[in-house]
């Protein structure tokens, strides 16, 4: 089948450079800030324990780690498609659709997740928990993919000043909480929790303490979209190294505010509570901290940055169904452009289903879990991607980049048995999609030349 590779000469289809450093820095920020700072680091708060600060500590090194290797691979391949054109072109075609596949499953259950969190945030900010409004978050979350699709789907240039705004009202959200809260909880944490260091109790269990990283880790991994939305950046090669940089930057001192706050004002175990129960925890802790108003700021807020997430993940999930359909691996369809905006239409259209898919069971910390596994298993082929670079073309430090690699391994199997096991009964189903895909391809094209395919 050697008429599966999409011949060198052929013309592409091409997105257009159009965002700039500022741009490039809300991207990545919009991915950030969202899921993770309002949902999911309750949820790590209660497998950590008091040892959350080593975790968010632990998650942001590896974060940055990963994010060294993203930045110089993107630097030097601008392309859509992130760690999917990395993989296959420094490691192998398998390797880049392995990473290709996680990523539409892995970012579809983050996606999910922020989807079912705007919708948590948006019915405690109404009252409308009860009553006939108690089944709703699901209607509401699906609601809400099918118009952010719609916005996606109209290109770049609106999604990102959409962006700009939600971007902008979740950090002032979140700065506030912590003028507000930050004072009391400081006090708190000497006598309550250890400000330093690690709960061996906690640490010596092993599991949890790990699986809390996996899930800081993936609070962090928004900063890849500014990778796969790389054939959008204007100056990749100094656009891309310093937008993400920032964004992760500013990620990490929100997210030690934010938690330094939420675990001494109620404590680690009834911020994991919230969590869980709520899915809108930092607008409870404002309610105990006696500022219902706070509350009402915290529910904005948290809508605008997990709606800032879902826009963004639903453009990079479109750009990489659009690099997999111009290399064969999902229908060309997906790689169409649409001549109006500028946007591939037929790959937004089937982000946003499979967001919808995994919205539905409603269970946002099985959609986490998932998206911490596979994100993981994603990162270590970018750090191996990273690794093939020639030495002329690194930015930094080869040894970096093996570090990412063995922390991501390190972490991915530390998730609960049945998430990891899902996994890799979705890779197993990929490459059973791809062999047939591409051979029923195949044949079509020879068919089409008039050529009869071979057996």
């Amino acid at each position: 089948m050697s008429g599966s590779e999409p011949s060198p000469s052929a013309p592409q289809p091409q997105l257009e450079r159009s965002v700039h450093t500022t741009g490039a820095v809300l991207l990545g920020l919009g991915s950030i800030i969202g899921t993770g700072v309002f949902v999911s680091l309750g949820l790590a708060a209660g497998m950590a324990g008091s040892s959350i600060l080593s975790t968010l500590a632990l998650g942001g090194v590896l974060a940055l780690l990963n994010g060294l290797s993203v930045a110089q691979l993107s630097a030097d391949l601008p392309l859509s498609g992130g760690t999917y054109e990395f993989a296959y072109r420094h490691l192998h075609p398998w390797a880049g659709f392995s990473a290709g596949w996680f990523f539409l499953w892995a970012k579809s259950a983050s996606a999910a997740t922020a989807a079912l969190g705007v919708a948590s945030y948006a019915l405690e900010l109404t009252g409308a928990t009860g009553g006939r409004f108690a089944g709703a978050t699901v209607p509401l979350a699906l609601l809400l993919v099918v118009a952010l699709t719609t916005l996606s789907a109209l290109g770049i240039r609106r999604s990102n000043r959409v962006n700009a705004v939600v971007v902008s009202v979740s950090i002032f959200s979140l700065l506030l909480f912590m003028l507000v809260g930050l004072p009391g909880a400081i006090s708190q944490w000497g006598t309550r929790i250890p400000l330093y260091g690690i709960d061996w109790n906690t640490f010596q269990g092993g599991r949890k303490f790990f699986e809390a990283t996996a899930l800081i880790f993936v609070s962090y991994a928004g900063y890849g979209r500014i990778a796969t939305l790389g054939e959008e950046m204007a100056e990749p090669r100094k656009t891309i190294p310093r937008a993400l940089l920032l964004a992760l930057g500013v990620a990490f001192v929100l997210y030690a505010g934010v938690v330094v706050t939420a675990v001494g004002q109620v404590g680690p175990m009834d911020y994991a509570e919230l969590a869980s129960r709520t899915g809108a925890p930092l607008e409870q802790i404002a309610v105990r901290m006696g500022h219902p108003w706070l509350a009402k700021i915290l529910g904005v807020g948290g809508v605008a940055a997990l709606m800032g997430v879902l826009i963004n993940l639903v453009l990079g999930l479109s750009r990489v169904a659009f690099a997999m359909g111009r290399r064969g691996d999902l229908p060309r369809v997906f790689a169409r452009v649409e001549s109006v905006h500028r946007a591939p239409f037929a790959a937004t259209l089937f982000s946003g289903v499979l967001i919808a898919l995994m919205v539905i069971p409603g269970n946002i910390e099985i959609t986490w879990s998932f998206s911490a596994f596979t994100v993981l298993v994603y990162y270590a082929l970018t750090n191996a991607a990273a690794l093939r670079l020639p030495k002329d073309r690194l930015l930094y430090p080869r040894f970096l980049s093996a570090l990412g690699l063995i922390g991501c391994l390190s972490l991915a199997f530390w998730v609960d048995w049945y998430i990891w096991t899902v996994g890799l009964v979705i890779l197993i189903a990929g490459v059973f999609w791809r062999v047939s895909w591409r051979r029923y391809a195949w044949r079509k094209h020879q068919e089409a030349l008039g050529r009869e395919p071979k057996s």
